[in-house]
């Protein structure tokens, strides 16, 4: 089954700390070893209802977040602490999306801007399903009603042994463009695109592997890459999201040399045989975090995510926490 519900969902204000200045040991030594070492989100108020948010800060500095449900969610601030509710980012859902849902709705879009225009990859299927596809849309303002859709991406079928939703681009220093997806069956695959169509580089059809688990459970979905200093970092989502306070979703990451892999947690396990180091896990009222993204921002890198509150009978609600990287391994805090 993939991550995210039948029903569409409405979709840390924080500053540098003196965690910042510590040195990478007493980093380490502060790593979460219990649930309740994991921080809270941080304040956010107004439309905090969410799904699988990415977000992006434009060049006025307002938060522009998308988020699954309907013809993708969209919510604004100005300060990253309230959140308004805005319209669709389609306001006519593209019409091939009755082919793989008959909802239809879209599902963890994912936001970025690259040579002067916004681009959207997203995803549509339905739930327990790899009949899927992974959309693309393009805007010049990157606000909701702007968008134009591009047309499909990607696609997975019943026969597919991987499905093709939860995209994220990444495009590396050399300018390689490359989108990564996957949710369950085989795990967290990878395509090189072409940066000139947006679609996969018809000179590399290769569909790599990156991260599975091959025993037990295939709960890994949601990946999202980053890259700092030497590593490539591999966020992914893990084990049963969309089941409110009964959900046991948290965020782990691996590091890599290569874009492409391998991947391996802190303690030299591979993400394809279920390794995974955690960032973010279930504590107190905050259940099941996950379907993460992460930017950056002037105070330092954001993980942008929903959980279920547990106080609030498992409402899906919006979470943002900084990120710390003086260890050589992200520590929410």
């Amino acid at each position: 089954m993939s991550r995210t519900p039948t029903t569409p969902h409405p979709r840390r204000q924080a500053t540098r700390t003196a965690l910042l200045a510590l040195p990478a040991a007493i980093v380490l030594a502060l790593v979460p070893s219990s649930a309740s070492a994991y921080p809270n989100p941080g304040r956010v108020t107004g439309s905090v209802v969410t799904h699988d948010p990415s977000m992006i800060r434009t060049s006025s500095g307002q938060y522009l977040l998308y988020a699954t449900g309907g013809g993708i969610s969209n919510k604004t601030s100005g300060d990253r602490i309230a959140f308004t509710a805005g319209r669709d980012a389609f306001s006519t859902r593209p019409s091939w999306w009755s082919r793989y849902s008959s909802v239809p709705e879209a599902w963890a879009p994912d936001i970025s801007y690259h040579g002067g225009k916004y681009l959207m990859y997203y995803s549509v299927s339905s739930f327990g399903s790899n009949t899927s596809a992974i959309g693309l849309a393009g805007s010049t303002t990157g606000q909701p009603g702007s968008w134009s859709d591009y047309g499909i991406v990607y696609t997975s079928s019943s026969s597919s042994d991987y499905n093709a939703i939860d995209p994220n681009l990444f495009v590396d220093g050399d300018g390689k463009w490359w989108l990564s997806f996957g949710s369950w069956w085989t795990g967290i695959k990878m395509i090189q695109i072409d940066p000139s169509t947006g679609k996969q580089l018809g000179s590399n059809t290769t569909r790599y592997s990156l991260a599975s688990r091959p025993t037990g459970t295939k709960a890994v979905e949601a990946p999202f890459i980053v890259k700092r200093g030497s590593y490539y970092y591999l966020f992914a989502s893990y084990d049963t999201c969309c089941a409110g306070t009964g959900s046991t979703y948290k965020v782990k990451v691996g590091r890599a040399t290569s874009v492409t892999g391998p991947y391996y947690d802190r303690n030299g396990v591979s993400m394809m045989n279920n390794g995974g180091t955690p960032v973010l896990e279930s504590h107190g009222n905050v259940i099941g975090p996950g379907g993460q993204s992460v930017m950056p921002d002037v105070d330092g890198d954001l993980i942008v995510y929903h959980y279920y509150d547990g106080a609030d009978n498992g409402t899906p609600k919006l979470g943002i926490n900084l990120l710390n990287w003086s260890s050589g391994w992200p520590v929410a805090y």
